[in-house]
């Protein structure tokens, strides 16, 4: 795998952290998660896959020495407090690149580690807000809204964070150096942006929220429901796939409004909405599934892994608990990304191999563990 013997530290937190580490750990880096000690309420990892767990309370002195000499064999440590919090424990990344000039230290916070926000509590919709992508979201006359914790939290945050360690590895492989990533929510966001801002400075995005090409406004890209209460979903936007689409409604393109015309949208879309009504999900498939009319079923999870174009890909997972997941992506045809097909590891599993792994003796753990520095949570073997 293309992360092969790449060695991180993955803090344990919620959402956009996880994420960035089992981006890692499905590409081959060996992950090791450092759960709080004791355990609390919201240490609750849903995207634990192929990772290790070590129990550890940083907050006592032992704790922190502890992970500061796992810091000194480690290649990546991911961090995702506050501003201020790895300072007060002595973890911070001036110390802890001291000890090893080769580790990126990622960091991944909501608002960045200074301006004026940076110690400021939030969440993905507060971080999508300031970036300014979540003033382009929603349809006309109706709020902004967030599409669940999506695009901030996971794309803007784990996504990007993961591409700055990859960035920052592939740099040390010359420079022999490791460095510190300050890979900020709100930022992330806004990249992922770029277009947005371009579009709208050619004059493709500067119609009110709801009225534009991509945002709900244009008839022919939109969902609409069916005879069943499913859906399908158009994305007919080049003229010789909106004529395609216009066939299989059963229309005359030339008894229509122009593709274009703003004004008709609204009485467009209420044509198509009602055409639509009339048939049932399966029956739109059969209609448009040989057709580059840009037209597909909008499936549920519960279809989603049996769909036949996901099936034949292999585009979702079983592990061995009979839990389905997606697929890494994208697919390298070299070094692939071999997913674990085990279950998620329990808050400190794996305590003691970890640490006798990255060269505490036995003596040490047992100093620890006395102290209830460590906590130690390896299941049982059912006889």
């Amino acid at each position: 795998m293309a992360l092969r013997g790449v060695r991180v530290l993955e803090l344990a937190g919620l959402a956009p952290a996880p994420l960035c580490g089992l981006v890692l750990a499905d590409f081959g880096a060996q992950v090791v998660r450092v759960d709080r000690h004791p355990r609390a309420a919201l240490d609750v990892d849903v995207q634990g896959r192929g990772k290790r767990s070590l129990a550890l309370d940083l907050k006592r002195p032992e704790g922190a020495a502890a992970l500061r000499r796992l810091s000194r064999s480690a290649d990546v440590l991911i961090e995702p407090f506050r501003p201020g919090v790895m300072e007060k424990l002595g973890l911070d990344p001036e110390t802890l690149l001291q000890d090893n000039p080769r580790l990126i230290y990622a960091r991944l916070t909501g608002f960045g580690h200074f301006g004026k926000y940076a110690k400021m509590a939030g969440h993905d919709i507060n971080y999508l807000a300031v970036s300014g992508v979540l003033s382009k979201l929603g349809r006309k006359d109706e709020n902004p809204y967030a599409p669940v914790n999506l695009l901030a939290d996971f794309a803007g945050g784990g996504v990007m964070c993961a591409m700055g360690i990859i960035m920052a590895l592939y740099e040390r492989t010359k420079s022999g150096k490791g460095q510190v990533i300050d890979a900020s929510m709100v930022e992330g966001a806004a990249y992922l942006s770029s277009f947005l801002w371009k579009s709208q400075n050619l004059g493709l995005w500067n119609r009110p929220r709801g009225e534009n090409l991509l945002d709900s406004g244009a008839p022919f890209y939109e969902t609409y429901k069916t005879a069943d209460g499913k859906f399908m979903a158009v994305g007919a936007i080049e003229p010789q796939f909106y004529v395609q689409f216009i066939s299989g409604l059963g229309l005359d393109l030339q008894k229509l409004p122009s593709q274009m015309s703003y004004s008709d949208w609204p009485d467009m879309k209420k044509m198509f909405a009602d055409i639509f009504s009339r048939k049932t999900q399966a029956e739109w498939c059969a209609i448009f599934e040989s057709t580059d009319a840009c037209v597909t079923p909008v499936l549920p999870f519960s279809e989603v892994a049996s769909n036949p174009h996901n099936k034949e890909r292999g585009s979702f997972l079983q592990n061995d608990q009979g839990e389905i997941s997606p697929r890494p992506s994208p697919l390298l045809s070299r070094t692939p990304a071999t997913p674990s097909s085990k279950r998620d590891p329990f808050v400190g599993e794996h305590t003691e191999e970890i640490l006798l792994e990255y060269g505490l003796s036995n003596e040490d753990i047992a100093k620890l563990r006395s102290l209830k520095v460590i906590h130690c949570d390896k299941p049982k073997a059912n006889l």
